[in-house]
């Protein structure tokens, strides 16, 4: 692992927000594939409506890339799906001749995409690249999800009585997750869950999911 591809981990898991990220970090990782274009892709960010090269660029008809990371939760670039002539009839953009694209996971289930691309005069993305562009997409899920979930803030003198461990568990349950969903996020068992969540209300005095919730947002 070079120190650059280091250096951007660590930018990834230090930016404040995902603005940040996005402005800062997201070009620094195109720098680094020496692309033409770098951009992260969130589902539920995308643009109502997009133009008619937009809407083949997401088709999972029409590209095979993101079909195969839409399919395979994996990065990919189009030098191993198909021949550059096929590429090239596929998606004539002179600054898409190679694409390299991998997956933003959170919950079991995609929700983005991190994609690189490189003009057609520039050689295509190795294999290096597409081990280099995996890593990445691990750290860049791994800060979305921990960014969701410090999304709740509790404010009340009641949160120091809780490890830092409730406190995750007590801000999943803030946003309406299950005992199993929580386990599954923070990679713990189910019944660690609903031990832990049993114990703060033992500590704070209250008897319901509600409550805990209520109490540490006063």
């Amino acid at each position: 692992m070079s120190n650059s591809l280091t250096t951007l981990f660590k930018a990834i898991a230090t930016s404040p927000n995902e603005q940040t990220l996005k402005e800062e970090v997201i070009p620094e990782i195109g720098a680094y594939f020496a692309a033409k274009r770098c951009g992260l892709f969130l589902l539920n960010q995308l643009p109502p409506q997009v133009s008619n090269l937009g809407k083949l660029a997401f088709s999972l008809n029409h590209n095979p890339v993101l079909k195969y990371v839409w399919e395979h939760h994996a990065p990919v670039h189009e030098n191993i799906l198909l021949s550059s002539a096929k590429w090239q009839a596929i998606c004539p953009r002179f600054d898409h001749g190679h694409v390299m694209a991998g997956p933003i996971v959170a919950d079991g289930g995609l929700i983005g995409g991190l994609g690189v691309t490189r003009d057609r005069l520039t050689s295509a993305f190795t294999h290096q690249d597409f081990f280099d562009l995996s890593g990445l997409c691990l750290h860049v899920s791994t800060f979305l999800v921990q960014q969701q979930s410090s999304a709740v803030e509790f404010s009340s003198s009641e949160i120091e009585l809780l490890t830092p461990r409730e406190i995750a568990i007590a801000k999943l349950v803030a946003r309406g997750l299950t005992n199993a969903e929580i386990g599954r996020k923070l990679w713990i068992q189910e019944n660690s869950v609903k031990q832990a969540v049993k114990r703060m209300f033992r500590k704070l005095n209250i008897s319901s999911r509600t409550s805990l919730v209520s109490l540490l947002l006063q």
